[in-house]
């Protein structure tokens, strides 16, 4: 029987790539209108619905109910997190095996995620969701360094680590937009955990859960952009085992079951402790990372799951074949000072530095550029591999080293200069 997928979000290029996996196989995309030109290849689907960002999710299932009448979908997927939630509506509602509403909405909900691990026996990191300045500072003077984050939001936008000495009202109104159209703003403040940070990629199917790479991540002390990451993260393996088991808890205590997820967490000198969790691959070229450091392809494993294969007998067998060890890191370039970006020189310098695989500008010229407040600040990256952790990071960050950044800078009375 030829496939229909309803992929809900943009999709970024998996719509082209799921016709193409399988002969047959047609695609339609529903998305907010305001992403609408950023569907790839349109042509190529059968429908592209464009809805209202601030729709009701009922309205959403109306109109893919209505697609569904007239064309079937047989299967339905979402590859970011935006909408997530409306693709476990949708499929919720017209009977499609997909994430769980409750599942999304403990990913997306740092609130709820915290009560589900502590309900469940997996995380005990003390939280709260404060309605105000007075409210976060209360915490804080009881839990001494804290992190002040949104109760929904990605890309460590809003992220802030205080103490009772730092600006409370400024972090908590920095913390209170909503980011990435995700719902339930608010202001969540937790405990800080000292410890080395990690991001752990994991792909799940029929309740198993198969953890594929541990990543070591680099993330500025006081935003926690990240300014870097490298796979495998260098372990010993007792600790690896520890994070292992404390991934498989979280997955299972929010109810995923199959998929590819994203979980960010600290190894405290008691053990891991989560960060969050995302069902849907990390970000910031880490599928790349790891499908140089492990030779799983997570991109892969998530459309061949979209088709109803099975794909953990191809992670575990991949994960066992015997590779020549080598670790894949990603650095980014970050601007000191802020200004009106111009061009960019030193690419093919930094393209020339050994071991290095890859350099991107990802800022536009004509952007105003400078600080770290989120992942969207940062400008451009390299990355690179190595025969160790630290040689690959070294590299990635000497290419980054020979990039030179043209700005436009307004001083404090005058036009920009």
């Amino acid at each position: 029987m030829p496939e229909h997928v309803l992929v809900v979000g943009t999709g970024r290029d998996f719509p082209a790539r799921l016709r193409a996996a399988r002969p047959g196989t047609e695609t339609s995309v529903i998305v907010q209108l305001d992403y609408i030109g950023k569907v790839r290849e349109p042509g190529g689907n059968a429908r592209v619905i464009g809805v209202r960002g601030d729709a009701p999710d009922e309205e959403w299932i109306a109109l893919a109910a209505a697609a569904h009448a007239r064309h079937p979908f047989t299967r339905i997927a979402t590859f970011g997190e935006r909408d997530q939630d409306r693709y476990a509506a949708i499929g919720q509602a017209l009977g499609l095996a997909c994430h769980s509403v409750r599942t999304v909405s403990l990913a997306h909900d740092k609130e709820a995620m915290r009560a589900r691990l502590a309900e469940a026996g997996v995380d005990t990191t003390a939280y709260a969701r404060v309605a105000d300045v007075d409210a976060l500072r209360d915490f804080v003077w009881e839990h001494g360094t804290c992190v002040v984050k949104p109760v929904s939001g990605a890309g460590s936008a809003g992220v802030a680590r205080v103490t009772a000495g730092s600006d409370l009202a400024g972090a908590f109104d920095r913390a209170g937009g909503s980011y990435l159209g995700l719902a339930n703003p608010g202001v969540l403040v937790e405990e800080f955990i000292e410890g080395t940070q990690f991001s752990v990629e994991a792909v799940s199917e029929r309740g198993e859960h198969e953890v594929v790479a541990i990543t070591r991540k680099y993330s500025d002390p006081a935003t926690f952009v990240e300014l870097g990451h490298v796979s495998p993260a260098e372990l010993p393996e007792e600790r690896r085992r520890e994070i292992h088991a404390c991934v498989a808890s979280v997955l299972d205590a929010l109810g995923v079951t199959f998929g590819v997820t994203h979980t960010e967490v600290v190894l405290a000198s008691a053990g891991p402790r989560v960060i969050e969790t995302h069902v849907r691959m990390g970000g910031d070229e880490i599928p790349a990372l790891t499908l140089d450091a492990t030779g799983v392809d997570l991109d892969e494993c998530a459309l061949r799951q979209t088709l109803g294969e099975r794909v953990l007998p191809g992670v575990r067998a991949a994960l066992a074949a015997r590779r020549e060890p080598r670790s894949s890191a990603i650095w980014f370039a970050v601007l000191g000072t802020r200004g009106v970006l111009g061009d960019v020189a030193g690419l093919d310098e930094a393209r020339a530095v050994p071991g290095v695989t890859g350099v991107e500008v990802t800022a536009r010229p004509g952007k105003e550029a400078g600080g770290l407040t989120s992942s969207e600040s940062r400008v451009a990256y390299a990355r690179a591999l190595g025969a160790s952790a630290g040689e690959a990071v070294d590299a990635a960050r000497r290419a980054v080293g020979r990039l030179e950044f043209q700005l436009r800078v307004r001083d404090a009375g005058g036009p920009v200069v």
